[in-house]
């Protein structure tokens, strides 16, 4: 195994957004029983729960805080302490202009937050935040690239490659999805998995919060952990991101290879509905860039 990395993915529950104490308590439990595991991964808006029948505008309210607030610090001196990459879900972020956003945040083992994502495709018309407008990849020292997508973003084909073409090979896309369209978000994590050749982790919530049915897939688009249930568990596994290259350079089931079909020597394919085109040359030198940097 070339760049093995032992991630978890925590299909849970969500908890109070000043509840980190007990969030620490579970997390300090999880490295104990999960001492190998590099990466700890939780649902979306995974700090979010209601108290006493507040409606949803006002637990945003009452939730939302600045990126480098009190939660954001004690998350990241958890992740210091535990030494661990931690991506505990995402949460109501207020700018300094009132905007609200629905953001990922990931932390290293030393302590730092080094990726921050708002939602670009929040859940139209039903979420009513600001949306964001970059797409963010980090890079797990030791391990490979990471990229950040949350719930609703994966219905957009043009998130997930974005993403691979800016150098991910894992991507990370924390859900919260209560409603019945979940058997179809297994489908599209593996089929983004498959047109970009990445490994996928769709990491939902349990019961009550979402249906969990939680999914880790290879860059084959084969399903290598999946919660077949709604209820709290941790799925954990060890992937080599080496695969991505592998698959990349012999195809998939030694076959398709999507990511060399332009030399660089073609025309520029048009695309009109973005008022753009693909860039044959672009396209090759950007992979190639890729692999000179590993």
């Amino acid at each position: 195994m070339g760049r093995p990395l032992p991630l978890a993915l925590v299909q849970t529950s969500g908890r109070p957004a000043d509840d980190v104490a007990s969030f620490a308590t579970h997390l300090q439990e999880l490295t104990r029983t999960h001492s190998a595991t590099r990466l700890f991964v939780y649902p979306e808006l995974h700090f979010f729960h209601g108290r006493n029948g507040e409606s949803d505008e006002e637990l945003v309210e009452a939730t939302a805080e600045p990126l480098a607030g009190p939660r954001d610090r004690s998350l990241a001196e958890l992740a210091g302490d535990l030494g661990v990459w931690l991506a505990p879900g995402s949460f109501y972020e207020r700018d300094v202009d009132g905007k609200v956003y629905n953001t990922s945040v990931v932390y290293s083992p030393e302590g730092r937050r080094i990726a921050t994502y708002r939602k670009v495709f929040p859940w139209r018309p039903y979420e009513k935040l600001a949306a964001g407008s970059e797409f963010v990849v980090f890079e797990m020292t030791g391990h490979g690239r990471v990229g950040l997508s949350i719930c609703y973003d994966a219905w957009f084909p043009e998130m997930t490659r974005h993403l691979a073409w800016m150098g991910a090979e894992l991507i990370l896309n924390v859900v919260k999805t209560p409603t019945a369209d979940r058997a179809q978000e297994v489908v599209i994590a593996r089929a983004n998995a498959i047109v970009n050749q990445v490994f996928v982790a769709s990491v939902n919530a349990a019961s009550p919060d979402g249906l969990g049915r939680s999914v880790l897939i290879d860059p084959q688009g084969t399903v290598r952990l999946e919660a077949t249930g709604s209820e709290s568990m941790v799925l954990s596994d060890v992937i080599d991101l080496d695969e991505v290259d592998n698959v990349r350079r012999f195809g998939t089931a030694g076959v398709t290879t999507p990511w060399q079909q332009f030399t660089g020597g073609e025309e520029s394919l048009p695309l009109p509905f973005y008022s753009g085109s693909i860039d044959p040359q672009r396209w090759a030198s950007t992979l190639q860039s890729r692999e000179q940097e590993k």
